[in-house]
């Protein structure tokens, strides 16, 4: 990766940190509201479910983008953290926090995905 390549990906991570620590989420929606009504207390309930995923979202992103800029100070930005191999610049084009490259993340995915179902088929008990 050359310095350009380099010093764009970092702009464009300080960008990307400066946007989640400003917050553009409102966090007053997750506040408990009381109302007399009932559909209202669900309604309320649902849009503050929806505003704590969407913090915890943009939370996990924030630790991800400040990771990432922390591998460009120490020189490995650009390197897959699992196999140790360059990850592509179409990845990192796309996703510029990304930690490892394509191969591994869908091997991590699928076994996640295959933890996920073999604890789903013991709660449903099939046999």
């Amino acid at each position: 990766m050359t310095k350009i390549e380099l010093n764009r990906f970092q702009h464009s991570l300080k960008k990307k940190m400066a946007e989640l620590e400003n917050g553009n989420r409102n966090r007053g929606a997750i506040a408990i509201e009381t109302s007399p009504d009932e559909l209202d207390r669900i309604q309320h309930g649902q849009e503050r479910d929806l505003a704590m995923g969407a913090l915890d979202r943009d939370s996990k992103l924030l630790r991800e983008v400040r990771s990432a800029l922390i591998r460009v100070d120490a020189g490995t930005y650009g390197i897959c953290s699992d196999c140790e191999e360059d990850i592509s610049l179409r990845r990192l084009t796309a996703v510029p926090w990304a930690a490892s490259c394509i191969v591994c993340r869908q091997t991590a995915d699928s076994l996640s995905e295959q933890h996920w179902n073999a604890g789903e088929e013991m709660l449903v008990g099939t046999n």
